[in-house]
């Protein structure tokens, strides 16, 4: 009997405490806080412009734009130069940039060594087109690029489409080469850059992108009184935004979303950033717009420094 009344007592006393551990109060005063989560940021957009003008200009020319992307993306926009277009090329090439203003040439190069793909391209006066001109000093009495033998050239980039490739068609047209047909030849590397040289005498002619030209003049109006156009090519594919092989799908069609609807944002900063770049808007763009540009770098092979 002693035995039962023992285990009544013990099932008591453990009752109990399992009610006074329940019942304890929980003291709202003494609550301590959940730690932050960790902010999740995304890496930044990295975005080379193709030495078309020079580093400063580019720099100028793009920033607004790059900024209308870091406020669309909601992430850091990275600007990544270099000196040539061929080193631009190896950036998408090597993944380390994202997207890629290129000119047309380095476009068709950049897609069949390097898998770059069109993602917009940009619309001037109502146009997906350009046009290589051949220049020279108001002064010079060339008329043609045949008047220009024995002289000095300024090309633009060895990779450049309106500045190397085209007017070395022309000499071929000739049965001519640049290296026996100038008596000297240099690279400038940019088409702003080109453009000063012959204007201030330090080339007897160029060939530029008609689109740099217009908008140095529409900026400088004085250059039209130190320099003449002597040749207009015929219309090629401009030149393109590229994005390269391993940038993601989502990524891809994010930014040509952005870019497509630019022109139909009333915000300032859309508005400035197309201003900059002399454009009316971004719209699609067919390889088949390059077709004409392909054929003529065909003729003259892989062009090298």
């Amino acid at each position: 009997m002693n035995r039962y009344l023992l285990y009544i007592f013990l099932a008591l006393f453990m009752l109990s405490s399992c009610q006074a551990e329940t019942t304890t109060p929980i003291r709202l005063n003494h609550l301590e806080p959940l730690p932050a989560p960790t902010p999740v940021t995304s890496p930044p957009l990295r975005v080379s412009v193709a030495s078309i003008i020079s580093p400063q200009g580019t720099v100028q020319s793009y920033q607004p734009l790059l900024d209308y992307l870091s406020a669309q993306l909601g992430r850091q926009v990275t600007l990544i130069q270099r000196r040539t277009y061929t080193e631009t090329n190896e950036l998408i090439g090597q993944n380390e940039v994202d997207v890629a203003f290129v000119c047309t040439s380095a476009y068709i190069d950049g897609r069949d060594r390097y898998g770059m793909s069109l993602l917009v391209a940009p619309q001037v006066n109502g146009k997906t087109s350009y046009h290589s001109l051949l220049i020279v000093p108001a002064s010079s009495s060339a008329q043609t690029i045949a008047d220009l033998r024995d002289k000095v050239f300024a090309f633009t980039d060895p990779t450049s489409f309106s500045g190397r490739v085209y007017p070395t068609v022309l000499l071929h047209e000739m049965g001519e080469v640049p290296e026996t047909f100038f008596r000297d030849t240099f690279f400038t590397y940019t088409h702003d850059a080109a453009i000063e040289a012959v204007a201030n005498d330090l080339a007897d002619g160029a060939a530029v992108d008609s689109l740099v030209f217009d908008f140095a003049v529409k900026r400088n109006p004085e250059l039209l009184s130190k320099i003449k156009v002597i040749h207009t090519s015929p219309p090629f594919g401009i030149p393109p935004v590229v994005v390269g092989s391993g940038v993601r799908p989502q990524l891809r069609a994010e930014l040509q979303n952005i870019l497509l609807g630019m022109a139909d944002d009333p915000s300032p900063l859309a508005q400035r950033a197309l201003a900059e770049l002399g454009i009316e808007r971004f719209v699609m763009i067919d390889d088949a717009a390059y077709a004409s540009a392909r054929l003529l770098r065909s003729r003259v092979g892989l062009l090298s420094p």
